[in-house]
């Protein structure tokens, strides 16, 4: 997580940072931040360490994963489409630092769960986003900009200038802090609408003491490779959703995820409103971390047109004496390529593949005869390698969603976003051979993580997992209180990681940490309220809980229907878990997962039924939303569907 590394190289890069166990920590350059010097038994970056090989200084091994158990836990009381948190635990100097997907910031103490503070910013995001530390802050963003508080108190020191040019814009990634800067991206989104037209991904350096910008980085052209101006509205892409890389010359590496839209239009199909290779996205970039200016780039697919993103954070590793970066995202593959030149060394294809890897180059050619809708795709939109690699001692584990999607036309598709299941798939580092692949009934959207000669990760069902690194097989497993889509962390003697998803009535979203010899017990159930914070009712020490205002802090507003009864809590309710999956112009969202609300026009008892229940690909929130939550909805959605003169579609897919 940082800016320029000094002349001091790192003694050994991923593949040996932890000498092939997990169980130490690399040396740091000392322009890192201090908290990254602080490697033992503490998780200081966002994915670990600097590299982003997600290897874990701890204790935790085969010999005692079983003495593993429930340390504390800790209720989030919030509600989200994508779940509550997706972000990684920062774990240094005995503090768990946690963001939620309302952009809040929490400090926990590592031993007891105590809250030490919470600062509140109430601004929806759909991840991965989380936090950075680095010179005694805490870095993080919302949607619009970044900011930093201090780690003792929560206290906000700055918040950036807006970062987003417009309302399709947003902020999805944990940023990456080194040597006096912070690193951070828009994507083409937000919690509103998904590629929904001329968004665009830039990447910013931030003076890590003021906020104050160093230089940018356009990952797309901002005519979005339109001819048109009518297709710069309609064309966009670009951006990072996790942290770049850092090696031990200060070489900065960042993977740009996917353009859109996807497949394209039917007035122009297959990406016709983007011809061309669409740089740079699906590409794998080395910029000057002083100037921010290009050096090399390797675009892994040209002119994409079933969001398949490089999305994942970049890993360095030595293999046989290169250095390399390992790359991987939502089109199925893994990528090493040499650090130095940009030649791709090899690719490996991972999880479920139905024939259709060859299409973006097709219609990269106009030779689009055998390309169709209705068809159905895999890997789909949220599937292939999802979430974060973990690169140790010569091995690569990959975390696989095997989830396909049917594009029933150039502008709709129907996707199960609660159902696929999962992989965990290991690759030598060396030759890209697959060394071994272990299945899952559930997609796995929690990262890997390595200790010793244990590789962790998290099922959407609940579980928590430890495999044995040399063959795949199951060594340890944990039922969590809720289902999951959030990845861990492990420091010391402690696993830190969140039931985020609830997925049936009673099920209580929480963080919660295990440790050796813990014998604790789940949280609670407490009540939702649409954009609150934590509800624990701690007030802890310096603490207690925050809430900015000024630039960037946005006022409520009130909808009324004709009858002039307050539609504001329904609107409330929708904004927060339905407007990146659906199209409803009253509130300026433009998702189109599910049905467009505008053309549906469903009534109040269709609206609560399939909030209710789910089906169709939505999953239920009857164990998530509170009967009044739904009852609000869905009156608000009645009221307004197909009512508004702004009613547009958007950008197919989600993040």
């Amino acid at each position: 997580m940082a800016r320029r590394l000094s002349g001091m190289a790192l003694l050994a890069l991923v593949g040996g940072l932890l000498a092939g166990c997990g169980s130490g920590g690399p040396t740091v350059p000392s322009a890192a931040p201090p908290e990254a010097h602080d490697w033992k038994d503490a998780w200081p970056e966002p994915n670990g360490d600097l590299a982003n090989t997600r290897q874990a200084s701890s204790s935790i091994s085969s010999s005692n994963v079983h003495d593993l158990g429930i340390a504390w836990a800790k209720p989030i009381a919030l509600q989200g489409t994508f779940g509550v948190m997706s972000a990684t635990p920062v774990i240094a100097g005995g503090v768990v630092y946690v963001q939620d997907m309302a952009s809040n910031v929490t400090a926990y103490s590592l031993k007891t769960g105590r809250r030490l503070w919470q600062t509140r910013f109430d601004a929806p995001d759909e991840g991965p986003n989380g936090v950075a530390v680095g010179y005694g802050l805490v870095y993080g963003a919302t949607s619009d900009f970044a900011f930093a508080l201090n780690a003792v108190n929560g206290k906000e020191v700055w918040r950036s200038a807006k970062l987003t040019r417009n309302s399709n814009e947003g902020i999805d990634m944990a940023p990456a802090v080194f040597d006096g800067h912070v690193y951070v991206s828009t994507v083409p989104g937000n919690s509103k609408a998904f590629y929904a037209g001329n968004g665009v991904g830039r990447v910013f350096a931030l003076n890590a003491q003021t906020g104050e910008t160093a230089w940018v980085f356009d990952t797309v052209p901002p005519r979005i490779w339109a001819t048109t101006a009518k297709n710069v509205k309609t064309n966009s892409g670009g951006g990072l959703w996790h942290p770049p890389a850092f090696d031990g010359r200060g070489r900065m590496f960042i993977d740009i995820a996917n353009p859109a839209p996807w497949p394209g239009t039917n007035a122009q199909p297959w990406g016709a409103s983007r011809p061309g290779p669409n740089l740079y996205t699906d590409s794998l970039v080395r910029l000057d971390r002083r100037t921010g200016k290009l050096v090399w780039y390797r675009q892994m697919i040209p002119h994409d047109i079933y969001d398949w993103d490089l999305q994942l954070p970049p890993v360095i590793a030595e293999v046989d004496g290169k250095e390399v970066v390992v790359s991987a995202g939502k089109m199925g593959y893994v990528y090493e390529t040499d650090a130095t030149t940009g030649q791709l060394l090899w690719k490996r294809a991972v999880g479920v593949h139905n024939g259709h890897d060859f299409d973006p180059w097709r219609a990269l050619s106009e030779d689009t005869t055998s390309l169709r809708t209705p068809e159905k795709v895999e890997p789909g939109p949220l599937g292939g390698v999802e979430t974060q690699l973990a690169v140790s001692g010569g091995t690569i584990y990959a975390p696989i969603v095997d989830l396909p999607v049917t594009y029933q036309s150039q502008s709709k598709t129907k996707l199960n976003i609660a159902g696929g299941s999962g992989e965990l798939v290991a690759l030598d580092a060396a030759s890209g051979s697959i060394l071994w692949d272990t299945k899952f009934k559930t997609p796995v959207y929690g990262a890997a993580t390595v200790s010793h000669d244990l590789v962790f990760t998290t099922t959407f069902d609940g579980t928590v997992w430890a495999l044995d690194r040399a063959n795949g097989s199951v060594v340890w497993k944990a039922k969590l209180p809720a289902g999951t889509n959030a990845p861990l962390a492990i420091a010391g003697d402690y696993l830190v990681t969140a039931a985020s998803f609830p997925l049936a009535a009673g099920q209580q979203a929480q963080v919660i940490a295990y440790t050796l010899g813990g014998h604790g017990k789940p949280a609670k159930a407490v009540s939702t309220t649409t954009g609150s914070s934590v509800g624990t009712g701690e007030s802890g020490g310096n603490g207690g809980s925050q809430k900015p205002s000024g630039p960037g802090t946005k006022k409520p507003t009130t909808t009324t229907s004709s009858g002039g009864a307050s539609l504001t809590a329904g609107k409330g309710v929708f904004n927060a878990n339905c407007a990146s999956c659906h199209t409803l112009a009253d509130a300026n969202a433009h998702g189109s997962v599910g049905p467009n609300l505008d053309d549906l026009k469903p009534d109040k008892a269709t609206v609560a039924r399939q909030v209710r229940n789910g089906g169709g690909g939505m999953p239920a929130f009857g164990g998530r939303l509170s009967d009044a939550q739904i009852a609000q909805v869905a009156a608000y959605v009645a009221a307004v569907a197909g009512k508004s003169s702004g009613s547009s579609g958007g950008g197919a897919g989600g993040p």
